[in-house]
């Protein structure tokens, strides 16, 4: 079957009471219980979205409805006040159309308006639509997938227990010094379930928990002012966002730290990062460049991402994929009902994949990924990474130093951007190397460079790995979906390094 056919197949809707198979995909994923362990209370307007899909799905090439029903807490604490204390409830939806190559998108709040915003929806894709529809082919699925929860559900945690819980954070940020002049601590949770139907048959229910807590505190002496961040999250229990303390007491330690220490003085140097500031640089300044809606209608930019190409030495691997269970990126099926996967993106330091929604794998005559997602349902899906990681290395941790007669070891992170190839991070701590030992410790660490000279510059790959589940990824105004990072300890040589000048050190 070709690409285009896939958008004028009508396969017959089936109910989930009536499932067409079960899943394949992962034995956690059974086709809809009439008696769920965490029913999804969309599921009683199944027989209503069906019936429009039904309704309009021969006007069109592609029509999709996505229901979503969310519940999340918000506590922001700053300093000795509470900013925040919400708690919020919402009912949604969206409708997206294309015909003939052109996209139509609509959401909505009020349910009983879905049959409006449909043709609204139709209406907008028709008048832009000039060319041919292409999605990537998917087999249509009839699956109901319950909420995966190894500890405790935090809708069942009461707001009060969960500002307490920010409250006792917040404490400790203040307790670690008399330097510590503000602090603040957000805790976010939400609960989201969604009901998704396609004319092409899909059918599919999807419940999920994230959970996310943000520390910071800023220290200050005299003129000099210093803050330091930690951030963790979980898709498994309330119970990972409790016993953070000593966690916790780190972000104000380094910040109360650093007001004492030197600057370093800016310059080239080989660097040794952690495997918290690898996992930041693989989804920041690689990640972004592997999703194929940078490439497909850039001609100049899929030529430089050409499949095949060397970007890296024969140690580097790079991947991503929602497949791996357990992570804050992970899931079973993506916003447009495709299968998660772990994607190779480099092996053995050639590039070998890239990630795609159905249409930026249609139009490049690729495979779906399972990478389009929505932060809700107010935005279309977008191609977005989920878990990104580079591969466990051989080199042990305590020789990436050897042979260093001058370099920095950067480790933790405190922020950070990118502009297409190019990145900047700061560090949260970070040490001089001399003579291929750690010697003083200094601050105001700055790591920039271009991604691909950088990937081409790794000089070893150690032999640890750590998962980093602070992630909130941002792209297209869609900000904060969650993502997993993870990756060894890395030496690259000839990066630049942001800092005091000689002159400025006196």
């Amino acid at each position: 079957m070709g690409l285009n056919e896939t958008c004028t197949r009508r396969p017959r809707m089936s109910h989930f009471s009536n499932p067409h198979s079960s899943d394949p995909h992962s034995p956690n994923s059974t086709p809809f219980d009439p008696q769920p362990r965490d029913p999804n209370p969309l599921l009683h307007y199944q027989d209503f979205v069906l019936s429009l899909i039904q309704r309009y799905a021969a006007q069109v090439d592609f029509l999709s409805i996505r229901l979503e029903q969310s519940e999340s807490s918000l506590i922001l604490l700053r300093g000795t006040q509470t900013e925040t204390l919400s708690e919020e409830f919402t009912l949604g939806g969206q409708v997206r159309v294309c015909h003939r190559g052109g996209w139509g998108f609509t959401s909505f709040n009020r349910i009983e308006s879905l049959l409006e915003r449909i043709e609204e929806a139709i209406a907008a894709a028709k008048w832009v639509g000039d060319s041919i529809t292409t999605l990537a082919p998917i087999e249509p699925l009839q699956v109901s997938v319950p909420l995966a929860l190894t500890g405790t559900h935090p809708r069942e945690v009461s707001i009060a227990q969960k500002k307490t819980l920010c409250a006792g954070y917040a404490e400790v940020l203040h307790s670690v010094s008399p330097r510590v002049a503000t602090v603040s601590v957000r805790y976010l949770d939400r609960l989201q379930n969604s009901l998704y139907a396609t004319s092409e048959g899909t059918l599919l229910a999807q419940s999920s928990v994230d959970m996310e807590l943000r520390f910071a505190a800023t220290a200050r002496h005299n003129s000099r002012v210093q803050t330091g961040r930690e951030t963790t999250g979980s898709r498994q229990g309330f119970e990972d966002l409790q016993g953070l303390e000593h966690q916790v007491k780190q972000a104000a330690d380094r910040a109360v730290h650093a007001l004492d220490l030197p600057t370093v003085q800016g310059g080239t140097y080989t660097v040794v990062i952690d495997p918290i500031l690898t996992g930041l640089f693989v989804h920041e300044a690689f990640g972004h460049l592997s999703e194929a809606d940078m490439a497909y209608d850039n001609p100049e930019f899929l030529e430089v991402m050409t499949l095949g190409k060397t970007f890296g030495p024969p140690t580097l691997n790079i991947y991503d994929g929602a497949g791996l269970p357990g992570h804050r990126g992970s899931y079973l099926y993506d916003d447009e009902g495709v299968p998660s996967t772990i994607t190779p993106l480099i092996q053995d330091g050639v590039l070998v994949g890239r990630l795609h929604s159905r249409e930026t794998a249609g139009r490049l005559g690729e495979t779906p990924t399972g990478n389009a997602r929505c932060l809700n349902y107010k935005y279309p899906p977008l191609v977005r990474m989920t878990n990104t990681w580079i591969g466990r290395g051989t080199t042990p941790v305590q020789d990436l130093l050897t042979d260093i007669k001058t370099g920095l070891y950067a480790r933790n992170w405190l922020g950070g951007m990118t502009n297409g190839e190019m990145f900047t991070f700061s560090a949260g701590e970070a040490w001089m190397i001399r003579h291929g030992e750690l010697a003083e410790p200094v601050k105001d660490i700055t790591l920039s460079g271009n991604a691909f000279r950088t990937l081409s510059q790794i000089e070893a790959i150690g032999d640890d790995f750590y998962w980093d589940e602070s992630g909130g990824c941002g792209k297209a105004e869609q900000s904060g979906l969650s993502v997993g990072c993870g990756g060894p300890s890395l030496r690259l040589r000839n990066i630049v390094v942001s800092g005091e000048t000689p002159d400025e050190r006196g």
